[in-house]
């Protein structure tokens, strides 16, 4: 999913400078997007229209030029550059979101604390190994699950290069986070028990945009997480019976699905009626339709769509089994 070397090994054997001959750089501090000197930040977007020409070739040894030597050198970067272009090729909208020029006073760990963002303000942490850096955050905007690239350059002796890439989940249902999980607290205040957890979980999902990225709340979205799944677990004893459907069908699971369109609940449940009588398994379907909402508070209300896959025996996870699947569009 991402290429996870660490910045201090990446630069284990480059020649780092801290004071360049040339230009003088800013001084020491953090510059972000229009802060940025138009002349620099022409040229990080002239690197940038390298990077993603390389990317959606899907030709990493293209984007050799712009590469620092180790990272040229680390094999694994080919897979990194392999799932950045499938996901631009699902959707090509990706654009600058972020970007920060960096002028480091010393080596060591630092920070970016981008804490005017509201709800979505986070800290951003990085190793600084050379005086001049530039990170950059580019995110889609077609889709409603969304994935972050992360590029990172330094300033080296022999100018400026690539020494990172990174991929993360960003957004689920067109939501980062932070707002997943205040979704999920408004779903638990309402008793919504299992909407509650299936959001929760999708913000834990979306915690780590970026490899050093962190929300404040991301303590409290595990702390919620599990005792949401707890209090689940205790309430819902699967196989699950929907006694007011005539036929009884038994509910045996419940999880996130991802489809085109975003990340809606999957209901897996066991029926008598045969899988090869459609309309019969129809009709029962109907019946699961009208007291899905009973059964599961909130799942026919905060979803575009439900999900079902009827079975006549319990997967036991040892071979593929027989199922009929059911879309019901719950939203317009």
């Amino acid at each position: 999913m991402s290429f996870k070397s660490p910045l201090i090994k990446l630069f284990s054997f480059l020649t780092l400078v801290f004071l360049l001959p040339g230009c003088e750089p800013e001084k020491p501090g953090l510059y972000n997007n229009d802060h940025i000197k138009s002349s620099q930040r022409n040229d990080f977007h002239d690197l940038n229209n390298q990077l993603f020409a390389g990317l959606r070739a899907n030709n990493a040894k293209q984007l050799s030029g712009i590469m620092a030597q180790e990272f040229i050198d680390d094999n694994s970067k080919n897979r990194t550059v392999e799932l950045i272009y499938n996901r631009i090729k699902e959707d090509s909208s990706y654009s600058i979101l972020d970007e920060y020029y960096i002028v480091n006073d010393q080596k060591g760990a630092h920070s970016i604390k981008a804490n005017d963002k509201g709800i979505n303000s986070f800290k951003y942490d990085y190793a600084a190994d050379t005086r001049e850096m530039y990170i950059v955050f580019f995110a889609p905007h077609k889709k409603a699950n969304r994935f972050l690239i992360t590029a990172t350059y330094c300033k080296l002796n022999y100018g400026w290069k690539l020494v990172s890439l990174d991929l993360n989940k960003y957004t689920i249902n067109g939501k980062t986070a932070p707002e997943l999980y205040k979704l999920a607290k408004e779903q638990y205040g309402k008793k919504h028990l299992v909407e509650a957890l299936n959001t929760a979980e999708e913000a834990y999902e979306c915690l780590r945009p970026a490899n050093g990225w962190l929300y404040p709340d991301e303590a409290n979205v595990n702390k919620f997480y599990s005792e949401v799944m707890a209090e689940v677990n205790k309430k819902y004893n699967f196989p699950y019976t929907l006694s007011k459907v005539g036929t009884q069908p038994q509910i045996f699971r419940v999880f996130n699905q991802n489809s085109p369109d975003g990340v809606f609940p999957m209901i897996y449940y066991l029926s008598d009626i045969k899988l090869s009588n459609v309309e019969a398994l129809k009709k029962e379907n109907a019946a699961v339709q009208k007291a899905i909402g009973a059964a599961i508070p909130g799942i026919d209300k905060d979803n575009k769509y439900i999900y079902y896959s009827v079975f006549n025996q319990m997967p036991d996870g040892s071979k593929a089994f027989d199922h009929y699947d059911i879309t019901e569009k719950v939203q317009p």
